[in-house]
């Protein structure tokens, strides 16, 4: 069968590379044998006693990286949207800005999948008993749909997992197989997945910002906020994937490409740092009692102060990215943007989870002052959470790239005329 052989040719063309390539590969692979030792220790073993985690802090470290790569997932819209959006009519040429996109729109859907399967791995583990799951799964348990936000956020990031395997693995099979395209089937589902990307970071944002006891998240900005820095922190890695790439690769991708997608970059990162100037202004004017968790990660409180260098280290790399990104000389300078695309990626993270998730915990809804500190075990599984989808995205993508320049194709597709888009 073609689809099996497709497969098998996707697969092995994406685990051939050089030393380099190997070598990455390898150092990854390391990272995940501490990650082994903690998943055993954690899930088989002790439970979550070996976390951070207290009575007061319940969402910590695996929280913050899920909330970080729901928006990572999201993402992959700012270059899914501008090449589908605007499709010329029959008989017209696509814009320069358009046909530039043309090599990135599918690893910013590898990355939208990788990402979407990172934010499931982290839940597993902040969940204390992985193994109850059934118990949401319709039919044989209670979903709780629609009263449990909980239940939405599982509904749309496993639908718009399905979407992005179904997207980006039909697109690449009919590229393999030298088929056309079936417009009335592909076409539907771009344009739900463009909108449903942006369902899931809002959905995301509403399972925190619904909740009253904590006046940190409980705003009506939240959404917004998450979908901008999402844009920014997601759009900045696709840059550094499309730079590798484009280096040690054939793969073409244009400057106009990069410069598209820096400006989409540069422009959120400055709408999320107005929402955060926004928040900051609101909590700390009346400064009021509902001010204590901005406060406490701000400058600290009572002697505590764990999480105020990582909330200014994030403000200081956001503020720095976003001056130098406007500056064209500098975003223009591909020697330059991927180092600050990467600090911003940290940047970002940082924010969602150091200065944002377990901020929000402390103080807790009754005054109680309680620091977190991750554990070992939560570093190890953390680390090799990312490691694994570091490597997933790596085989994923390469493959994906071997589609694109026609070196994974089936024999009877050549001489074929492929359809683009």
């Amino acid at each position: 069968m073609k689809t099996i052989q497709f497969a098998r040719d996707f697969f092995c063309y994406a685990l051939k590379g050089d030393s380099r390539y190997y070598t990455w590969l390898g150092i990854l692979g390391i990272l995940v044998i501490p990650w082994a030792y903690g998943s055993y220790e954690q899930l088989v073993v002790k439970g979550m006693i070996v976390a951070g985690f207290t009575d007061q802090i319940s969402w910590a470290l695996y929280e913050g990286n899920f909330i970080f790569l729901v928006g990572v997932a999201a993402a992959a819209v700012t270059v899914v949207f501008p090449y589908y959006a605007y499709r010329p009519k029959p008989g017209e040429r696509r814009k320069t800005s358009q046909q530039a996109l043309k090599n990135v729109v599918l690893i910013g859907e590898m990355l939208a999948i990788t990402a979407v399967t990172m934010v499931m791995i982290f839940i597993i583990y902040h969940m204390g008993r992985p193994d109850r799951l059934w118990h949401i799964i319709p039919v044989i348990g209670i979903f709780n749909f629609p009263h449990s936000m909980l239940t939405w956020d599982v509904l749309v990031l496993n639908v718009y997992l399905v979407l992005n395997i179904v997207c980006g693995f039909y697109y690449m099979y009919k590229k393999y197989t030298g088929e056309p395209i079936n417009e009335n089937f592909y076409m539907p589902l771009v344009y739900i997945s463009i909108v449903w990307a942006l369902s899931i970071h809002t959905v995301t944002a509403f399972l925190i910002n619904t909740m009253p006891p904590r006046p940190m998240w409980f705003h009506s900005v939240m959404p917004i906020k998450f979908i901008s820095t999402a844009f920014a922190g997601g759009s900045a890695i696709i840059i550094v994937a499309l730079m590798v790439y484009r280096k040690f690769t054939k793969l073409e991708i244009s400057d106009e490409a990069i410069n598209f997608i820096s400006q989409v970059t540069v422009w959120c990162l400055g709408i999320a740092l107005f929402l955060i100037m926004s928040e900051i202004v609101t909590e700390l004017y009346p400064s009021t009692e509902h001010s204590f968790q901005i406060k406490y990660v701000l400058f600290g409180m009572m002697g505590l102060s764990k999480l105020v260098p990582w909330m200014w280290t994030s403000l200081t790399i956001m503020v720095v990215s976003f001056i130098l990104l406007l500056i064209p000389g500098i975003r223009k300078n591909y020697t330059i943007l991927p180092v600050i695309c990467t600090l911003l990626f940290i940047g970002i993270w940082i924010e969602k989870g150091m200065a944002l998730v377990i901020p929000g915990m402390v103080p807790s809804p009754i005054g109680e002052l309680s620091e977190y500190s991750p554990t070992w075990i939560e570093i190890f599984i953390t680390i090799g959470n990312w490691a694994i989808g570091l490597i997933m995205f790596t085989i994923l993508s390469k493959g994906a790239v071997g589609v694109m320049l026609g070196e994974v194709r089936h024999p009877s597709a050549i001489g074929k005329e492929v359809a683009h888009h």
